[in-house]
């Protein structure tokens, strides 16, 4: 049974290490949640691909020989962005006032890592045997990346389970679809030339601002989706020139494009290389990051067995849409049905003065736990 007190203080514990990422501060959070984890006889192991960033996996195996196949994989993270200033408490503290339990990580993520933990104490002290096993695997570099967390993780095949479910989200939101990504820099190539003279170079920034101009205004080609906004691009960055009495022969402009399921980002590719090329004759675009859009249908068994569990307890679960990013993705690659969700308060996340409802945390691991019991 999920103990409300005992999961209470495991919160505001969690919530005293700092794990600020950057820098990528996990080591003393990791060993304390190894140490929790092996108090309860799990079989835990500690993978670590980044010096004193530990990933930390615990699995209550199960009673059948396919139980390791049939895995259950439960994945908070357990770093968090900078506390930064300003706060009104004490970022580290885990103090409580009117219900409401403050720190940095309190809705992203370490109240869903609580939750999670406190989940599978309370099925060690009832002793459930399930036919699957139920894997926590708490993942460092979730806010820069995942490149020292869950990507290898899954890359290496060090975690495949039958299904997951992300635990990083708030109020119960449960994503089951999400924006592709593109991250790029378009590098323009011009001439120099004396900026009285400009006749005798070609500027790299005036051509760059066309190009934006494009950008702004492009022509998405898409279905419309009932659980996300149309596709967008956001000019990031700019840079170039040298000094300003000279013809810039050189400029770069950063993009960030969010695309639907079902949209194609090589023929994204294509049509924003055309656009570039009207303004620019010598031009580069290089792609930093790419993730595909991802949905799942929301008659899986993972979406149905997760609602009927938040229904069974009287919690308010809404099916959504992520406009952002988040390490779905990754697990569609290795055709892995996943989603996301979590009980953290909205619009908290990032925020000084960061909190999560105490009676939602309570709420969220008694929904993990009888989720957990139900899948098969």
């Amino acid at each position: 049974m999920i103990n409300k007190s005992r999961l209470i203080k495991l919160t505001q514990k969690v919530l005293r290490f700092n794990s600020e990422n950057p820098p990528g501060n996990e080591l003393a959070l990791a060993r304390f949640i190894e140490r929790d984890m092996r108090s309860l006889g799990l079989a835990v192991k500690v993978v670590t691909f980044a010096k004193d960033r530990p990933n930390i996996i615990a699995t209550l195996k199960g009673t059948s020989k396919a139980s390791a196949k049939n895995a259950l994989l439960l994945t908070p993270h357990i770093d968090t962005v900078p506390a930064g200033t300003g706060w009104s408490m004490n970022p580290f503290g885990g103090q409580i006032k009117n219900g409401r339990i403050y720190g940095r990580g309190a809705t992203d993520d370490k109240g869903n890592l609580a939750c999670a933990m406190e989940a599978m104490r309370s099925l060690v002290e009832d002793g459930v045997r399930l036919s699957h096993d139920v894997v926590l695997a708490a993942t460092v570099d979730e806010e820069t990346g995942s490149k020292q967390g869950i990507v290898p993780l899954l890359n290496k095949g060090m975690l495949k389970p039958k299904a997951a479910l992300i635990l990083d989200s708030d109020e119960f939101s449960t994503i089951i679809a999400q924006k592709g990504l593109m991250h790029a820099r378009v590098q323009v190539f011009g001439k120099k030339a004396h900026g009285a003279y400009k006749w005798y170079g070609v500027n790299a920034i005036e051509a760059a601002t066309g190009i934006i101009e494009e950008l702004k205004n492009f022509k998405f080609v898409y279905h419309p989706h009932a659980l996300l906004r149309p596709p967008t691009i956001n000019i990031g960055t700019i840079k170039g020139g040298d000094k300003v009495n000279m013809v810039a022969d050189f400029c770069e402009l950063s993009f960030d494009l969010r695309f639907l399921p079902g949209m194609d980002p090589q023929k994204l590719l294509v049509a924003i290389k055309a656009l570039v090329r009207k303004h620019a004759k010598r031009f580069k675009i290089i792609i930093d990051d790419l993730q595909y859009p991802y949905e799942i249908d929301k008659q899986h068994p993972l979406v149905s067995t997760y609602v009927n569990a938040c229904r069974a307890l009287k919690c308010p679960v809404e099916l959504k849409g992520s406009q952002g990013a988040t390490v779905i993705t990754f697990f569609q690659k290795k055709k892995i049905p996943a989603i996301a969700t979590g009980y953290g308060s909205r619009k908290t996340a990032h925020a000084t003065d960061e909190y999560a409802h105490v009676e939602k945390l309570y709420k969220g691991a008694k929904v993990l736990e009888r989720f957990v019991k139900e899948w098969k």
